[in-house]
């Protein structure tokens, strides 16, 4: 509260009332604004978001801080009530108890001025309640003040107090205190000293305001933010993982696959591995080609439900498995049920399709198995077609499930190529391989397989899709 020993100064003049007014109700038409967008925000925040969470929260400190922009206004406009302004009477060191507060004196706010030449202290209405006490137990003295303080910030109070008194700066500074009943309140406190004629400190006089709603808000918001800045490092961790694992299972060959001891395979074999229009969608998609140790040559492709390190780590556990069965020498549809009863015994089930080929280059003779997927495509003489699939559930579907396979002849120049759905699965394109058929006709001008894969790239790979995919092209040798 204003001092009684500024009386010697100039009298500040108070602001026109109806321009207070014309600012109170721009304020309350802001206020409206923030609160119908916080509205909107919690009907739609979903509580696992932290992006949603931090929004909400900083709506809520927008209104808040817009309803004590308001009451401040308030109070500027109507002035200083009565009660604030009585000075104490009786003897000295005593005060006539004080009226409840009436007018627009916030009651987060209150003043007092701690009158060094008398120590006689005024604390307004506002003041007791802030602090939780009755009036009639008195006001604290600057000597009993820190002693409500929490133990950390009674520093800040005794610097504060004593840049005040002995520098005669003004004061501007929170502390936190506790009230008799255990809680806490966080307290903006703002002031400065009052000078007598000789221009010596007489008194210091303050305004204490009850921030504790509004860092409560700011908290929640610093809080949210932190949040969303941890699960935005978890996830570029998460998706570098994701993608190293990836990389790491995926073979990066080209060109003729050679079987030790036994020159060439019979094929020349390239893929392709295209990511979603999200880059951070890494799936569980995997491509393959593997010389056997008969002289057989293992193709296959799949895709697992799921992204990030669980669908990638789940990939490079069936791909791992599927490779040594292969190796063992397991039939395409015998492969298939393993792979099957291996997801229901994992951890983390999923959903997964795959297809499995054996081709033969000494027959060529190709057996395959699929288990949900697109079939594989065989391009010949510039006609290409989808292969008549056996019967085969996905992966993870159903238990004791048996995967038929079925066989076909491949001749010198024939192009197959197996793919994910995610190829061909766009909104702008046919569903289904029917994009990939129109190609026919490239193929059988293209010399080899990196050639075809690099004409799917060209014509597929630069639209928009909303899952990761793979392609891989066989084309057979003469």
């Amino acid at each position: 509260m204003p001092s009684h020993l500024f009386a010697d100064r100039p009298a500040p003049q108070p602001p026109e009332r109806d321009a207070v007014d014309a600012l109170i109700n721009r304020t309350r038409l802001l206020r409206g604004d923030v609160d119908a967008v916080r509205r909107d925000t919690s009907v739609t925040t979903d509580d696992d978001d932290p992006r949603l969470r931090w929004q909400r929260a900083l709506c809520e400190l927008a209104v808040h801080q817009l309803d004590d922009l308001g009451e401040h206004l308030g109070q500027l406009r109507d002035g200083i009530p009565d009660s604030a302004a009585a000075e104490p009477t009786g003897e000295a060191g005593s005060r006539t108890p004080y009226e409840p507060p009436t007018g627009s004196l916030l009651s987060r706010v209150g003043s007092a001025e701690w009158n060094l030449l008398t120590d006689e202290v005024s604390w307004s209405d506002e003041l007791y309640q802030i602090f939780g006490r009755e009036p009639g137990t008195g006001a604290l003295s600057l000597d009993e003040l820190p002693s409500v303080l929490l133990a950390e910030d009674q520093p800040v109070l005794t610097s504060m107090v004593t840049d005040c008194l002995v520098d005669g700066r003004p004061i501007d500074g929170e502390f936190r205190i506790l009230l008799p009943d255990g809680a806490m309140r966080t307290l903006h406190m703002t002031g400065e000293p009052v000078l007598d004629s000789e221009g010596c400190t007489a008194s210091m006089w303050a305004v204490l305001r009850d921030v504790s709603r509004l860092r409560r808000g700011q908290h929640v918001v610093g809080r949210t933010q932190d949040t969303l800045r941890r699960q935005e490092h978890m996830a570029r961790a998460e998706h570098r993982i994701a993608v190293e694992l990836q990389e790491a299972v995926l073979p990066p060959w080209r060109g003729s696959l050679p079987i030790p001891g036994r020159g060439a395979s019979g094929l020349d074999v390239a893929a392709h591995y295209l990511p979603s229009g999200s880059s951070e969608l890494i799936g569980g998609d995997w491509y393959d080609a593997l010389p056997l140790p008969d002289g057989k040559t293992l193709l296959t492709v799949g895709d697992l439900t799921g992204h990030g390190i669980p669908a990638t780590s789940a990939m490079a556990m069936l791909l791992g498995a599927l490779r040594g069965m292969a190796m063992a020498g397991v039939e395409p549809g015998q492969v298939m049920g393993h792979l099957n009863q291996l997801i229901e015994c994992s951890p983390q089930p999923a959903l997964g399709s795959a297809v499995c080929c054996r081709f033969d280059p000494a027959t060529g003779t190709l057996v395959w198995a699929q288990a949900g997927h697109p079939a594989p495509l065989l391009f010949r003489n510039g006609v290409g077609r989808p292969l008549p699939a056996p019967d085969g559930v996905l992966l993870g579907a159903a238990s004791g499930v048996t995967y038929e396979q079925d066989h076909v002849e491949l001749r010198p120049g024939d192009v197959l190529v197996l793919h994910t759905d995610g190829l061909t699965r766009q909104s702008d394109r046919a569903t289904g391989p029917d994009a990939l058929l129109e190609l026919a006709p490239r193929f059988a001008q293209a010399d080899t397989a990196q050639d075809c894969a690099r004409i799917v790239v060209e014509e597929l790979g630069a639209a928009e899709r909303l899952d990761d995919a793979c392609v891989l092209v066989a084309r057979v040798e003469a």
